[in-house]
């Protein structure tokens, strides 16, 4: 999908959204300097056209138990249609599964894993990622620490 044209008020208007998707359409449109009707119109012309995907409240793992992340590289033992749609599915299906990306190099995909403790991950991975993956290899690390947490996408020319 190609990118739209923003103009100086759209990248106003998602990076206020991106700080605080809560905000209502009057306080939006005070921000960014614009009728409350404009600043609607741009909002919806926003969702519509995809740029706007979602709104999401941002959770804090650790004050809902989940105190270990972890970052895990896994290499597939097979490359076909099919091995790559079951490995697919099954990751999508994890709920300890936050983030799934294809990779270049000599590993496949790059997980990351949000779960209680090392013996939650340990089960994870022994039961569910390589027994039922077709995964030939995994390398795991642990987060000791986030120093920059995701805030929302880098806008043009900001």
């Amino acid at each position: 999908m190609a990118a739209i044209e923003l103009d100086r008020t759209d990248l106003l208007v998602l990076a206020e959204l991106q700080r605080n998707g809560r905000l209502t359409n009057a306080e939006l449109a005070e921000r960014v300097h614009l009728s409350a009707s404009a600043c609607l119109r741009r909002v919806q012309r926003l969702e519509r056209e995809g740029v706007i995907a979602g709104y999401r409240a941002e959770v804090d793992p650790e004050r809902l138990g989940l105190g270990l992340q972890a970052f895990v590289r896994v290499q597939l033992s097979r490359h076909d249609a099919d091995a790559i749609a079951a490995f697919r599915d099954f990751v999508n299906a994890w709920d300890e599964v936050v983030t799934c990306h294809a990779l270049t190099g000599d590993m496949d995909y790059l997980l990351q894993i949000v779960v209680q403790d090392l013996d939650h991950f340990s089960r994870f991975l022994l039961d569910r990622l390589l027994n039922q993956a077709g995964v030939a290899d995994v390398n795991s690390s642990f987060v000791l620490r986030t120093v920059k947490a995701f805030r929302g996408m880098p806008l043009p020319g900001r």
